[in-house]
């Protein structure tokens, strides 16, 4: 099985106090209930796929971090990955593979994967016979910010709009991105097919909530 997750900001105690307002005590408390959370779900052989921003801390720190989740971990670099990333001691062989970007097969599908949210993504036009996306955007940065809502307000403005194939066709976009946010899914990695949910469902929220009384 392999899961997915984006800016879990280990170690990092601003997250706690601003931005997020993860509701933490310290850091040493939201780091043990991430690990728990992961372990919980990610077993040996799975693999988890970070979308960036996964500690703040030295090469040292993030190794013995590493050791302690299960599976085998993929990561596209976000930019806070700097910390650790660029320190001598850090074990790059901890993750399978370090990349800006990404694009991966999951059941048939196609992920594209990197940590800034991709309006204009590879393959976001392709649907199969049935008309299902088979390419999906998946993402991380901007947390659950006023960047998120713009990027939902564009996907939004993409779904609804119209347009008129060569064949003389109407047809509309899928624009599937998706926020693997740590926080929409209670710091658990999910499956792409659970992130499609979450999502769906948060997306009926925003749409109640922009409706008139």
């Amino acid at each position: 099985m392999r899961y997915y997750i984006s800016d879990q900001h280990f170690f990092h105690r601003s997250l706690i106090e601003k931005m997020d307002h993860r509701g933490f005590a310290d850091t040493e408390e939201m780091n043990e209930y991430m690990i728990r959370k992961w372990n919980a779900k990610v077993r040996v052989n799975d693999e988890t796929v970070i979308l960036g921003d996964f500690a703040f801390a030295d090469g040292k720190t993030v190794n013995e971090l590493l050791k302690k989740l299960n599976g085998r971990k993929y990561l596209i670099r976000g930019n806070h990955d700097s910390y650790f990333l660029d320190d001598r001691e850090f074990d790059t062989s901890l993750f399978y593979w370090i990349k800006d970007y990404a694009e991966m097969k999951d059941n048939r599908r196609t992920v594209v994967l990197c940590h800034y949210p991709i309006m204009c993504y590879n393959g976001q036009y392709r649907t199969d016979e049935e008309g299902n996306p088979k390419r999906y955007m998946l993402y991380g940065h901007v947390h659950n910010t006023y960047d998120e809502i713009l990027v939902n307000e564009m996907i939004m403005r993409t779904r609804n709009s119209e347009l008129i194939g060569r064949d003389g066709q109407q047809f509309t976009i899928p624009c599937n991105l998706i926020n693997c946010f740590c926080m929409f899914s209670d710091y658990e990695p999910l499956s792409l097919d659970e992130w499609i949910e979450t999502d769906r469902k948060r997306r009926e929220t925003m749409t109640l909530q922009k409706e008139p009384e």
